[in-house]
């Protein structure tokens, strides 16, 4: 097959990037600086690495926009060039379909980097008691339908409007608890290890997940719309600040954000784990999930400043167990995980399937 080249154009200067298979590549307009997306958790450590980035090297401070996990594959994924950002940061890996719009889209060679790990929390006002909560009472009390109270092995529309109404040992206070929308992919996470592990506390509906899968996920997975959890968009700072003014509402948000504000706000326990660092790096705390960002391989060697900024962000000054990143909340993965994605990073090792 005869190669294609497209004219790319970046920072003044003139690029040729061998296109396979009749596609175009537009960089008709020059970028001279790094464009990630994505997730809001992901969001304050890229932060903190392209300002330091900005300050000690020779190139521009990245620009970063909060779009959360799943908006940003959509961007991300749309195409090649510097229209398309470079990098999109997700608190979950990757989703097949998510790659193969990316692949649909010219988007074919993609480096995967895990960052490290977080916790999920759910925090309230440190000028209310901590709960001492399960995943199955918060399935209970976040599921927009729910097994009967009667004990009968069926789903109804969710009654529980308190706490206390679950069990006699939580609060009785009404259930309000501000959360991610479904384009994070803190919600994703959340559903996943909280709701669907507390729901297969009941035995019918671990039992949907062989005879309906559909059926499974629908009653796992659906979030109410009833006023009892409540979508605050990507901003997770605007959670906590909500969270100040009404001390009996609780929020969903990353671990970092709560390490931040522990002058403001604390965590709950859950199955009777409560998210600290360490809880978190030995696996006791139940709720936990790794970080990643996506980069685009052909953008690499076009966008000044590109490869640069992942060695920043994959050196053990950053990333490391000593890191500055650790300080920020982030979790540092082991010393082996680290070196694997840091020689992806440095062999632009791309991803293939799932």
């Amino acid at each position: 097959m005869n190669k294609i080249f497209a004219q790319l154009i970046v920072a003044g200067t003139i690029t040729l990037l061998p296109v396979l298979g009749g596609s175009t590549v537009s960089f008709a307009a020059g970028r001279d600086y790094v464009s990630i997306v994505g997730s809001s958790t992901v969001y304050p450590f890229a932060t903190v690495v392209a300002e330091k980035f900005g300050r000690t090297s020779r190139f521009k401070t990245p620009k970063i926009e909060s779009t959360g996990s799943g908006g940003g594959m959509k961007l991300f994924c749309a195409g090649i060039g510097v229209r398309h950002p470079d990098i999109t940061n997700a608190s979950r890996r990757i989703k097949a379909s998510e790659l193969k719009m990316c692949r649909d889209n010219g988007v074919r060679e993609i480096v995967e980097v895990k960052v490290g790990y977080d916790g999920i929390v759910l925090a309230n006002s440190k000028k209310s008691p901590a709960m001492h909560i399960s995943r199955k009472e918060l399935f209970l009390a976040l599921a927009r339908e729910v097994p009967a109270p009667d004990g009968t092995a069926r789903a109804v529309p969710n009654p529980y409007t308190t706490w206390r109404e679950i069990n006699p040992s939580l609060p009785a206070v009404k259930i309000e608890v501000l959360g991610p929308p479904p384009t994070s992919g803190t919600r994703d996470a959340f559903v996943e290890l909280v709701m669907e592990e507390g729901a297969g506390a009941f035995p019918w509906i671990k039992a949907l997940k062989k005879k309906d899968k559909n059926e499974y996920k629908r009653i796992c997975r659906t979030v109410r719309e009833d006023g009892a959890y409540l979508e605050a968009g990507e901003n997770d700072n605007l959670i906590i600040q909500k969270l100040e003014a009404n001390p009996s509402a609780f929020g969903i948000f990353g671990f970092s954000f709560l390490d931040q504000n522990l002058d403001k706000i604390q965590g709950s326990f859950i199955d009777g784990g409560q998210p600290t660092f360490d809880a978190i790096a030995d696996g006791s705390y139940a709720v936990s999930r790794p970080l990643f960002f996506y980069v685009k391989k052909k953008h690499v060697a076009v966008i000044p400043g590109l490869q640069e900024f992942l060695d920043e962000f994959t050196s053990d000054r950053a990333w490391g167990p000593d890191g500055y990143l650790a300080d920020r909340g982030l979790i540092p993965m082991p010393d082996e995980e680290r070196k694997a994605y840091g020689d992806a990073v440095k062999n632009l090792k791309t991803l293939q399937n799932l």
